[in-house]
C-alpha cells in the first residue's frame, strides 16, 4: 500500500524541508501545502518542492482547507490502494512516530488512527490544559474516549477519504469535527502514543486560543445556548402558571411541553442541523420530552417533600437532567446517517 504524507503549512521554517526529507527518504510520497504563506516563505516552499509535491492556496484559508486541498489532489492523482498520515510542518512529529500510526492504520484499514500524546515532560501549560478541556468536552459530546483530541498527527485509508473531505470545518475546527464524525458514524477511533514534542514552548504554532477555541467548541455551545432559551421559557411559564394555579405538577407539565417544542425546533435547525427523517426524529425526541419530563416531575416532587423552595428545586432539576438530554439527543436523536 502507498504511503502518502499530507503537511498543511503555513509560514512554516526550515523544519518543514527535514519533515520532508526524513519521510521522502522512507519512500513516503510527500504533499506539501502552501496554506497561503506569502512571498516572504516562496523560498522554503521552493526547497520543499524538490522532494514533495507542492500545492498552493493564494490567501490563507485554514489548516482544514489545506486538508481538503491535499486530500482533493491525493483522490484525483494517486491511484488506490494508499493511505495517507497528516503531519506538521514544524518537526514536532518524530518519523518513527508517523512509521508507528501508519502501521497501525494499515493492520486497521477501517479506522482513523491518531498519533496520542501522553503530555509529559515540559509541556506548555496551554497546550496541557487546552488537551484536557477538548478531551472533556469531546468525551461529553460524544460518549467517545479520545486521550489527545488536537493532535495533528492521523493516519486512514483510501476507505475513509472521501467521508473525511465530508466533515464541515475551514480551520482547527475541522480535526475536532473529524472525530465528532468519527463518533456519530461509528469510525472506530485507534490510538498510538507518540513522543511528546515542543520546539521553543510551541512558539511556531498558529493555534489562536479564543478564536480557535470557539471554532472548536461552538457546538457544545449552541447546545447550550438553545437550552437556555428552552429554559428561561420553561421556567417563566412554570413561575407564572404556578402563581396563578398553585398546582406544582400541571404548571411543571405544561410548561414543559411548550418549551419542548421549542427546543426540539432549535436543535433540529441550528445546533445539530439535522437532514434526516423529520418524523422519525419528532417521535424520538418526544418519547425523550415525555421520559425527561416523568423525570423531571419526580425529582420535582422529591425536592419539594423535602421542602425545597419550588423555585430552587426547578432550576435544580432542570441543571440535573441537561447532561442525559444532550447526550442522548446527540447518539440517538440527530445522529447523522452513515455516509458510505
Amino acid at each position: 500500500m502507498k504511503h502518502i504524507a499530507l503537511i498543511p503549512a503555513y509560514q512554516p521554517d526550515k523544519e518543514l524541508i527535514q519533515v520532508i526529507s526524513g519521510l521522502a527518504e522512507r519512500n513516503f510520497t510527500v504533499i506539501t501545502v502552501d496554506d497561503g504563506s506569502g512571498q516572504k516563505y516562496e523560498s522554503i516552499f521552493r526547497l520543499a518542492s524538490v522532494k514533495s509535491v507542492v500545492l498552493t492556496h493564494e490567501i490563507n484559508q485554514g489548516k482544514g482547507e489545506a486538508l481538503k486541498t491535499g486530500m482533493r489532489y491525493i483522490m484525483e492523482q494517486i491511484k488506490e490502494p494508499y493511505l495517507i498520515v497528516t503531519a506538521d510542518a514544524d518537526g514536532q512529529h518524530q518519523i518513527q512516530d508517523i512509521l508507528n500510526v501508519c502501521t497501525e492504520a494499515e493492520q486497521h484499514p477501517e479506522s482513523l488512527v491518531l498519533g496520542s500524546r501522553k503530555f509529559e515532560g515540559r509541556v506548555p501549560l496551554r497546550s496541557r490544559f487546552g488537551n484536557a478541556v477538548t478531551r472533556t468536552v469531546y468525551r461529553l459530546c460524544s460518549g467517545v474516549s479520545v486521550y489527545d483530541t488536537q493532535t495533528g498527527l492521523r493516519a486512514f485509508t483510501n476507505q475513509l477519504t472521501e467521508k473525511m473531505l465530508s466533515v464541515e470545518g475551514s480551520r482547527y475546527e475541522y480535526e475536532m469535527n473529524v472525530l465528532m464524525y468519527s463518533a456519530k458514524t461509528g469510525i472506530p477511533i485507534r490510538e498510538v502514543w507518540i513522543s511528546t514534542v515542543y520546539l521553543n514552548e510551541n512558539a511556531s504554532s498558529h493555534f489562536h486560543a479564543v478564536r480557535d477555541s470557539f471554532r472548536i467548541y461552538k457546538e457544545i455551545l449552541k447546545f447550550s445556548a438553545s437550552s437556555f432559551i428552552s429554559f428561561l421559557i420553561d421556567y417563566g411559564l412554570f413561575c407564572l402558571l404556578s402563581a396563578l394555579t398553585g398546582m406544582l405538577t400541571l404548571s411543571n407539565v405544561m410548561a414543559r411541553i411548550f418549551s419542548s417544542i421549542v427546543n426540539y425546533t432549535l436543535n433540529k435547525k441550528l445546533v445539530f442541523r439535522s437532514q434526516g427523517n423529520t418524523g422519525k426524529s419528532a417521535v424520538k425526541y418526544f418519547l425523550l420530552a415525555g421520559a425527561i419530563l416523568l423525570c423531571n416531575t419526580l425529582i420535582l416532587k422529591g425536592f419539594a417533600v423535602i421542602g425545597l423552595n419550588a423555585y430552587l428545586a426547578k432550576i435544580l432539576t432542570e441543571m440535573i437532567l441537561f447532561v442525559c438530554s444532550y447526550l442522548i439527543q446527540h447518539k440517538f436523536i440527530f445522529r447523522k446517517e452513515h455516509v458510505s
